[in-house]
């Protein structure tokens, strides 16, 4: 019965590559620049040991040199970290990372007091990243020295528990109580699992291991991609970037320590279009994490040869070439027959160089699997040439960018050259009359021409209305040229400053950029009556939220008020009539012979009059300070008590009156 074989790319599976210290394309100098902006502090030192790491990994596959201080500072803290008892398994790992790349000088005993807490740490371990950080660390130092006993009494107990924790679709759980499941925990259970496999002195079940590998390919199943071909994983609590490097990280690693995977192509190729596409992120760790993930996945050329049930072993002698590459979008092809070279350790076939003329874009390369045998054509299939998209990327050179101000009759005004691999603030003025071109160069590796997905024009007003402009290529340069009369309309006739922005970009071009150029100073024609109106911007609904404009209000001049004197002189007067009842209460005969003498009408009559001088007192504080309501509402409660207490008063009065009229 025939066999036919088929053959996919597979990721990488050589721990060398993913740990190596080589600079790698593509990277383009501004990865080196931002590298050191973002991970450089004011007093030269880092914040942590695990932000220590990622800058001196990042800075270690970028070829930046560490200088010394910075390293025999960072050294210390190691030390310090690794022989302090308050130090955790986590701050162990760090230490012992960071110490792993600086090449720290940590002697014997100190490795063997570490090794016998991470140890413990394993047997004590709760959750995914206490086993991460604890096996981590012995892994980092058993690759330092020999002498130490690193290897584990229960390993096999150990990767099932940790096993135990994934999930049905290759997704993994931090903990057993903790029901949620994360695409980055995957990445970080695959390497702590592969960091058990080499502390182990006997082999682990080969079927756990393979059931471990099928879960894990699962994850490629759910992967979230691009409409340009990119791949990613995403995850609620990480970012795509995190989370997808964590898996990188977590399969190279793995299948260094237990065989590849066999994964396609097509998904290897989008995970690195993924980080290529993502160009400079804006933070440190997202930067380590780019730059740490292409380093896992480069010099990703190998290609296995499998039967249809994955079998290698019962494959015949044979060899794979390399027949034809076709250029993308086009049917001419390139006739190559390059052999690959076979690794029978590896049992791969690994292209070791592109063929001559191999430019920057894109390509597609035809493999054809040959059999040494002519005999072992009537017995296998070999299902004839497999076509396989790869993307090569460069660094693209920008030659003769200009920018200049023409008159109407294409006479140059000012001219200004531009360098745009940094920084451009030019200053130009127009009229309607005039016209601005802007025109630039972009070549490959090779010297030829490049055309990228992108090259557009902005202009932006100062209110905020923006106009896009594609930039034409005339196959020797990009220039683009703005005649303002015809664009007046389109301009809406606004007059006053445009910020000149220039964006180019391709997935292929590692020096991608979107950067601003300068500003112009448009004078245009007065607006029409029916001219239409700019659209209105959008409006930022978080702006209702900020501080409301300031109020200015000016109050009433203070009208002019009398003299002093003459305000005395009228309070004075005030009390004339105080007075006036006072005289006429003595020239009556007032007297208190009348005032009840018995315990309880005396107690009412007390209350009463103690009533009727809280009214007075309640109108002296009405007249300083208490507002009319306040007074209201006081002078109810009085009253009900002054009604209650007077009736009393007068009814005893009264009582007495009749009696002595009766006696």
């Amino acid at each position: 019965m025939a066999r036919k074989l088929g053959f996919t790319f597979l990721l990488l599976a050589v721990a060398s590559i993913c740990e190596a210290a080589a600079i790698f394309n593509p990277i383009s100098e501004s990865h080196k620049s931002a590298a050191i902006e973002l991970f450089s502090r004011a007093d030269g030192s880092f914040s942590s040991l695990e932000e220590a790491f990622e800058a001196l990994r990042t800075f270690e596959i970028l070829g930046i040199d560490t200088k010394p201080d910075l390293k025999d500072s960072t050294c210390k803290s190691v030390v310090d970290t690794l022989s302090s008892e308050s130090s955790n398994s986590k701050d162990l790992y760090h230490a012992l990372r960071v110490g792993s790349l600086l090449k720290c000088k940590i002697n014997k005993e100190a490795l063997m007091g570490v090794t016998s807490r991470l140890k413990g740490s394993v047997k004590d371990a709760k959750s995914l990243l206490d086993f991460y950080y604890s096996i981590g660390g012995l892994t980092l130092i058993k690759d330092q020295t020999s002498e130490v006993d690193v290897l584990l009494e229960d390993a096999d107990g150990i990767f099932r528990s940790i096993k135990a924790l994934s999930q049905s679709d290759g997704r993994w759980r931090y903990s057993s109580n903790n029901p949620d499941s994360s695409t980055y925990a995957a990445g970080v259970a695959l390497e702590t699992l592969s960091g058990i496999i080499t502390l182990t002195s006997s082999e682990l079940d080969g079927n756990l291991i393979e059931a471990l590998k099928k879960d894990a390919v699962k994850l490629f199943e759910n992967i979230d991609k691009y409409d340009d071909g990119a791949n990613f994983f995403d995850d609620q609590h990480q970012g795509p970037v995190s989370a997808t490097s964590s898996v990188v990280r977590g399969l190279t690693t793995f299948a260094s320590a237990s065989g590849s995977f066999n994964i396609p192509g097509d998904k290897i190729l989008g995970l690195a279009r993924f980080f290529l596409g993502i160009g400079i992120p804006g933070n440190s760790k997202d930067l380590y994490h780019q730059i740490d993930a292409l380093a896992c996945l480069d010099q990703n050329r190998q290609v296995r040869v499998t039967t249809v049930l994955g079998s290698t072993s019962t494959t015949p002698p044979l060899s794979v070439k390399l027949m034809q590459v076709f250029t993308s979008g086009s049917k001419d092809a390139s006739i190559i027959n390059q052999e690959l070279r076979f690794d029978p350790k590896e049992e791969v076939h690994t292209l070791d160089a592109f063929p001559a003329g191999v430019d920057v874009g894109k390509y597609i390369f035809a493999f054809e699997i040959v059999l040494s045998d002519p005999e072992h054509k009537k017995i296998y299939a070999t299902g004839g040439r497999t076509k396989v998209p790869v993307y090569v990327t460069g660094v693209i050179k920008i030659d003769n960018a200009k920018i200049q101000v023409l008159e109407s009759d294409s006479v140059e005004e000012t001219q200004n050259k531009l360098d745009l691999s940094g920084k451009n603030d030019v200053a130009l003025s127009a009229n309607h009359l005039q016209k601005l071109r802007l025109s630039f160069q972009l070549t490959t590796p090779l010297q030829n021409p490049f055309n990228p997905h992108q090259a557009l024009m902005k202009l932006r007003h100062e209110s905020g209305v923006e106009h896009i402009f594609v930039v034409g290529n005339s196959r020797k340069q990009f220039e683009i040229t703005l005649d303002f009369l015809g664009l007046v309309e389109k301009l809406f006739y606004l007059s006053g400053k445009y910020d000149i922005e220039l964006t180019v970009g391709d997935a292929a071009m590692e020096n991608s950029f979107s950067q601003a150029l300068g500003h112009i100073d448009l004078d245009l024609p007065e607006v029409p009556e029916k001219a239409t109106r700019p659209p209105p911007q959008a409006v930022d609904p978080y702006s209702r939220f900020g501080p409301m404009p300031e109020i200015s209000h000016i109050f009433r001049p203070q009208e002019k008020r009398p003299s002093q004197q003459l305000s005395y002189a009228f309070s004075g007067l005030v009390f004339v009539p105080f007075l006036a009842f006072l005289i006429g209460l003595s020239r009556l005969g007032a007297n208190m012979k009348n005032f009840p003498t018995s315990t309880a009408p005396a107690t009412f009559a007390i209350l009463f009059h103690g009533g009727i001088a809280a009214v007075l007192v309640l109108y002296i504080l009405f007249w300083l300070k208490l507002d009319l309501f306040t007074t209201l509402k006081a002078l109810g409660v009085l009253g009900m008590f002054l009604l209650f207490v007077g009736h009393r008063t007068l009814s005893h009065l009264a009582s007495t009156s009749s009696k002595v009229k009766s006696a």
